[in-house]
């Protein structure tokens, strides 16, 4: 890196999946050619979200633009290369599109799942509502006695390399400009009528003044809020991931399996994954990584056995715990500039959609900056407005 300068035209807190996803598509924005600083508190990631996440994509959500996001998100993974400048040492990245299998076991679930299978078709995706003899005749290995229909789709929608996207990310922005430095931001200092954001202060001793600022930091989205003076309804919580093996694993894929229950379950190469959120699910601190070992044995394992029982005989070969970026209001991103503070922008609160959406909304951002407006695809439904007036995003397919 360059020595660092005085003052940066955008400071991006947080240099995970959004702040470098940022960084990267701003040095792609004809016609931007601002100075870019990207402040990471851990270089390492070691407890970042980016480094727990599960790399999943879907189009199976009820709202149009949660639809687009992953959409965009899904041809960003298919022609990443390209994106990339076609620059041959980039890989190709590979989309496993077993789906997403959302089970509903009442009837006014299974309602909900039928309307948004219509949104998702009329948007293109290719969802598909079926019947329990659907599912059971497609995939004999569950135990569907309480299932009354479910969702499907198995066109670019799975899991992908999130780590190897990550990582290109930061270097490509590396090679066209953008400075990374490991630092924390402890401190904002404001303009004398409070209406901008001047300066941010490092906790090396640094103070580096910004024409923009953009709030990139994860599930610690409310400190660096709370730096300008403002309100963030966003926290940490846990959620947790197990790898297991099956002493009688299954014949083909097992697709992304949603159930009932609350734990959701799939493939992973020759073994295979689940996850879920603690039966009590509060806000935590940023440092607590704290294992609930009891999760396993009184819900997940249980679940599993019930809904596959081929999967009676299963032993955890890895376990872990992260943070979602959890926005209490209605668990969806929070967008766009503050409404007073001009050049503070947001990136937060996804909820645990925000590998997926980094193509989408990096982009949208970087050109919300370059041009003052989205270009590509309206984010404008997830500004941060809404939260002002608390006036939630309805989105009925969170996992």
């Amino acid at each position: 890196m360059n020595s660092l300068r005085a003052s940066y035209d955008v400071v991006i807190v947080g240099g995970a999946m959004f702040g470098s996803s940022l960084a990267w598509w701003l040095t792609q924005m004809p016609g931007f050619d601002g100075t870019v600083l990207v402040v990471e508190r851990d270089p390492t990631y070691e407890f970042a979200s980016t480094s727990h996440t599960n790399s999943c994509i879907r189009q199976q959500f009820s709202s149009t633009i949660n639809i687009q996001v992953s959409q965009f998100g899904v041809k960003f993974i298919k022609n990443f290369r390209q994106f990339m400048g076609d620059d041959p040492e980039v890989p190709h990245l590979a989309l496993q599109s077993f789906g997403y299998m959302y089970l509903a076991d009442t009837p006014e679930f299974a309602q909900t799942l039928l309307r948004n299978q219509k949104i998702q078709a009329s948007l293109g995706a290719g969802t598909q509502h079926l019947s329990r003899d659907e599912i059971a005749a497609a995939y004999p290995f569950y135990q569907l006695d309480d299932i009354l229909a479910g969702n499907h789709n198995q066109i670019d929608e799975g899991y992908f390399d999130g780590g190897t996207m990550f990582d290109w990310f930061k270097r490509k922005a590396r090679h066209g400009g953008v400075d990374f430095i490991s630092d924390e931001v402890v401190a904002m200092t404001k303009s004398p009528d409070g209406k901008t954001i001047d300066a941010v202060v490092l906790k090396s001793g640094d103070t580096i003044g910004c024409g923009t600022v953009v709030n990139a930091s994860g599930p610690r989205a409310i400190a660096t809020a709370q730096m300008a003076g403002v309100s963030l309804p966003v926290e940490p919580r846990k959620r947790y991931t197990f790898i297991f093996d099956a002493a009688e694993p299954l014949d083909g894929d097992l697709p992304l399996t949603v159930d009932p229950s609350g734990v959701h379950l799939r493939s992973d190469g020759k073994y295979y994954m689940a996850g879920c959120p603690p039966d009590e699910d509060p806000a935590v601190a940023f440092d607590d990584f704290t294992f609930d070992h009891n999760l396993w044995e009184n819900k997940v394992w249980p679940a599993i056995a019930t809904r596959i029982p081929q999967f009676e005989r299963i032993k955890v070969i890895n376990e872990w715990v992260g943070h979602y970026a959890y926005n209490t209001l209605d668990q969806n991103a929070i967008l766009g500039r503050h409404s007073a503070i001009q050049n503070f922008i947001f990136m937060n609160g996804f909820s645990g959609h925000g590998l997926q959406q980094a193509p989408a909304i990096g982009r949208g951002i970087a050109e919300l900056i370059s041009y003052g407006e989205y270009r590509s695809l309206d984010l404008t439904p997830f500004d941060y407005q809404r939260i002002e007036n608390k006036r939630s995003m309805v989105e009925q397919a969170i996992i």
